[in-house]
């Protein structure tokens, strides 16, 4: 940048964004995990890699892949529906759906869509007669009109544990014809992992469990650390590679924790201008903690009941995974009772199995944050 007769230098934007859902800077782990969708977009109809499950614990980047197989499919070409399985969802991909046959109808020929979002539309909205088709009929009338200019449809639905059982079975089928039909259709899920098991273990949507399902997990330190070592390398002062191993270590792996504590880093940085010191990392890793109990681990508990927290208490006087039996004789409880309330946390994604009878925390912070509290 020039201004009044001297050069300044151009200090970079910060490329970290610790938001639900963005796009980080590099997916650290996750390397190879959309090949089987990509290559399906081309195939169009029938593979394997079109219907595909991401699980994972909170803050582990679900949303983010959501999003990277959104892309992938419109820079093919493809017409993308994107939705949360918050009630009413599946009203809102046909009502998204509707609007895209509209479209298209009056469009040239080969004409490609470049996405749509599905938020704010419902099917149960007053339509003319001569629109009031059924949902399924909608998805066949632009299905048929895509596969003529080669190209399909992505619907990708988010937060799938929540979703109302009724809707997603609907959804399910409705898909499942369009796949008989060979038309150009993909489906994309996230959910927590022992959420969806009990979905697809129900029967609601069998055809489901015919799914790639793809377990999110921490990225390595390792790979962690290439990835800073590269971002950092963009700033005016030179991190010292020490102090971009213990920032890699503080995420454990885990992509939101990534992208916090990049961010943080990176701001600290900014601010000193200079070479960061050891005492300056501590002070970017605290906000970046800080941040990620407000945003995550507040936010999982706020839905607990107080035996829930009991039972959480107990495991965090642990250094490491805990054992069943040990936690209910700190609660005094019943095998049966602590069974139950271990299921209903797998269920909300706050503990996770950690071997026969044992169980560890899902969210990195929470032991941490439970023995401060």
């Amino acid at each position: 940048m020039y201004t009044g007769g001297r050069t300044v230098p151009t200090v970079p934007q910060n490329p970290f964004r610790p938001s639900a859902g963005a796009e980080p800077p590099h997916l650290v782990g996750r390397a190879g995990l959309l090949d089987e969708f990509i290559y399906g977009l081309q195939i169009r109809s029938g593979a394997p890699g079109l219907l595909t499950i991401f699980t994972g614990a909170r803050g582990i980047g679900k949303t983010v892949m959501l999003g990277e197989a959104e892309d992938a499919a419109r820079s093919t070409g493809w017409a993308v529906v994107s939705e949360t399985a918050t009630p009413g969802f599946l009203g809102r991909i046909g009502e998204a759906m509707r609007s895209l046959t509209d479209e298209l109808g009056g469009g040239p020929t080969g004409r490609k869509i470049t996405g749509l979002s599905a938020a704010g539309f419902s099917i149960t909205t007053q339509l003319p007669p001569a629109q009031q088709l059924g949902w399924r009929q909608i998805g066949e009338n632009l299905l048929r009109v895509l596969d003529g200019n080669s190209t399909g449809l992505l619907i990708t639905l988010d937060e799938i544990h929540g979703a109302d059982r009724n809707e997603l079975a609907q959804l399910a089928a409705v898909v499942q014809h369009f796949i008989r039909e060979r038309l150009p259709v993909a489906l994309v899920f996230a959910g927590l992992p022992a959420a969806v098991s009990d979905l697809l273990n129900e029967g609601v949507a069998t055809f489901l469990r015919r799914a790639d399902r793809l377990d999110l997990h921490a990225a390595a330190i390792d790979e962690v650390e290439a990835s800073y070592l590269q971002e950092f390398s963009a700033l005016p002062h030179p991190v010292d590679p020490p102090l971009v191993r213990a920032a890699a270590e503080a995420t454990a792996g885990y992509p939101f924790l990534i992208q916090l504590v990049g961010y943080h880093v990176w701001q600290m940085a900014e601010s000193v201008d200079r070479s960061l010191t050891a005492e300056d990392l501590d002070i970017a890793l605290a906000a970046a903690h800080r941040r990620n109990n407000r945003m995550v681990i507040d936010a999982a508990l706020a839905t607990t009941s107080p035996k829930d927290l009991e039972f959480l208490r107990a495991m965090a006087e642990d250094d490491g995974p805990s054992s069943t039996a040990d936690i209910g004789q700190r609660l005094g409880d019943r095998k049966n009772t602590v069974s139950n309330y271990r299921s209903r946390l797998i269920d909300a994604g706050l503990v996770q199995p950690a071997g026969r009878g044992y169980v560890g925390f899902a969210i990195p912070g929470l032991r941490e944050h439970l023995r401060q509290s």
